[in-house]
């Protein structure tokens, strides 16, 4: 098993072609430049339109995420799928495929449709995780993200409940910017006490990743483990830096420093979304820059006042340095 390294991982637009077919070759491509940087790849998620793909296509950018980094001999680099979906079942049989398609981890959202009922009971969640951990072949990272699945917003309590109810979850994106309830979940997984009652299947330490890039430097101090940022798409290295710098003690005035400069770049990143991302992504690769339907692209009027940010352009300006 390929370990869940800590660090930077970034989440893979897919790129279509004019008649909405993926474009292989350019998500490929792009595979090779971002792990090339020193980033993880997740694919099948939130920006790579997960909810827009088919069953046949999620495994196709899997494998072809696969081979794009064995093709740059990093065979070491582990893929993490998204294989949430709507029900249980679903989500089970989304875990297989992505385990079959060649993915190391999944990430799983808890579903948004019946969120009212959900919530009702949380005993509901607990249930979802655990019933998909326990039946999936890959290690299971929790996805909390309640603007994308109907306000279901997860605290620390339930969160642990499900580490502690299957040792096959390994991990917890938080994309919902609360460096405490970060806090709270590490200050109880990470101790002795907690690994010896309640141990990890995956040789993996269990990671807590942040959602967001912007609050990485503060977050590091109590367990982060990394982030999982659109952000990494365009500006691989200087995210990378910034990790690095973090680990440094005697970097801190650095870290700070590209810290905000990163969270400056983050907040229009965060406002300009898919379509904003994959039309930076367009100006500097070539890369399709349409989403699929309904989902529209941005316009080019609006993207030359959007992407001209003075600090979208200072974090590019560094990232042709590095």
């Amino acid at each position: 098993m390929r370990p869940l390294p800590t660090g930077i991982y970034t989440p893979l637009p897919c790129f279509f072609r004019e008649n909405e077919d993926i474009d292989i070759e350019a998500f490929q491509s792009h595979v090779k430049f971002i792990a090339s940087a020193g980033t993880i790849p997740v694919v099948s998620g939130s920006m790579g339109e997960a909810i827009h793909l088919n069953r046949e296509e999620k495994k196709t950018i899997i494998r072809s995420a696969r081979v794009a980094l064995d093709e740059v001999n990093l065979q070491d680099v582990p893929i993490i799928a998204g294989a949430g979906g709507a029900s249980t079942r679903e989500s089970i049989q989304l875990c297989k495929h992505a385990a079959k398609a060649g993915a190391d981890y999944v990430m799983i959202i808890p579903p948004g449709y019946y969120a009212g009922a959900l919530l009702a009971d949380t005993s509901s969640i607990k249930k979802f995780f655990v019933d998909i951990a326990e039946a999936s072949p890959l290690p299971v990272i929790i996805y909390n993200f309640p603007a994308v699945s109907g306000g279901v917003d997860m605290d620390s309590d339930l969160i642990v409940q499900i580490i502690q109810s299957s040792a096959n979850i390994c991990g917890v994106k938080l994309t919902c910017a609360n460096v405490g309830k970060l806090t709270r979940i590490m200050a109880q997984v990470s101790t002795p006490e907690f690994q010896s009652a309640f141990p990890r299947s995956s040789a993996t330490p269990f990671r807590a990743i942040d959602g967001f890039i912007d609050f990485l430097l503060p977050s590091i101090s109590v367990g982060s483990a990394g982030a999982i940022s659109g952000l990494p798409n365009i500006a691989p290295k200087s995210c990378v830096k910034l990790w690095n710098l973090c680990q440094d003690s005697g970097s801190s005035k650095q870290a700070t420093e590209l810290q905000n400069l990163i969270a400056l770049a983050d907040g229009v990143a965060l406002k300009i979304g898919i379509a904003g991302m994959k039309k930076l992504l367009h100006r500097h690769f070539g890369y399709g820059d349409r989403p699929r339907l309904p989902l529209l692209p941005m316009d080019d009027q609006v993207a030359d006042a959007t992407l001209s940010s003075l600090h979208l352009k200072a974090l590019l300006d560094l990232e042709a340095t590095l």
